[in-house]
């Protein structure tokens, strides 16, 4: 008989992970600006990054071909659109398992307004997008120069502006 090491946190992670998958496929019933949501199959995972001069998205999306992309800004809003398509030439009934999810997907970022939506970047490769937003030039820290007051450096006497006498 093996010995197993108890966690107690591995039964709340699993219950987690089905309740996030539970909720990725429900469909939402709302207004129209929710309809997307209502298609997407599935949501790919994303990272966010920011620096001083850009804000960077990676979004896991392996298996899509550049034509299935869409990717859209209005309003300060970005939308990326696709779909993987399950294409196999073997029948679906002789696969014993298929955990890759298939079908559309749809995620939407709302912008800060330190970005500059006119110059964003796209590159896929190897299965991630990438999407880089730089920022606005306002929005990039600076580096304010310290002048120095007018105070009297030492050694040099100051002279008195009314009456033009020296102040020892």
């Amino acid at each position: 008989m093996a010995l197993t090491r108890w966690d107690p946190f591995r039964d709340v992670l699993t219950l987690q992970n089905r309740l996030n998958s539970l909720f990725q496929e429900y469909p939402r019933s709302g207004g129209e600006n929710e309809a997307p949501l209502v298609a997407a199959g599935f949501a790919p995972p994303v990272d966010i990054y920011e620096d001083a001069q850009k804000v960077v998205l990676k979004l896991e999306i392996p298996g899509i071909r550049k034509e299935d992309l869409d990717i859209r800004v209005e309003n300060h809003n970005l939308t990326v659109r696709g779909e993987r398509r399950f294409e196999s030439d073997e029948k679906e009934e002789n696969f014993h398992r298929v955990e890759r999810r298939y079908g559309s997907f749809y995620r939407a970022f709302s912008l800060p307004s330190s970005v500059d939506t006119a110059g964003i970047k796209a590159e896929y490769d190897a299965g991630i997008l990438r999407l880089e937003l730089n920022k606005r030039e306002e929005a990039k820290p600076k580096q304010i120069q310290v002048t120095v007051g007018s105070a009297t450096p030492a050694g040099v006497k100051a002279v008195d502006g009314a009456a033009g006498q020296k102040i020892a």
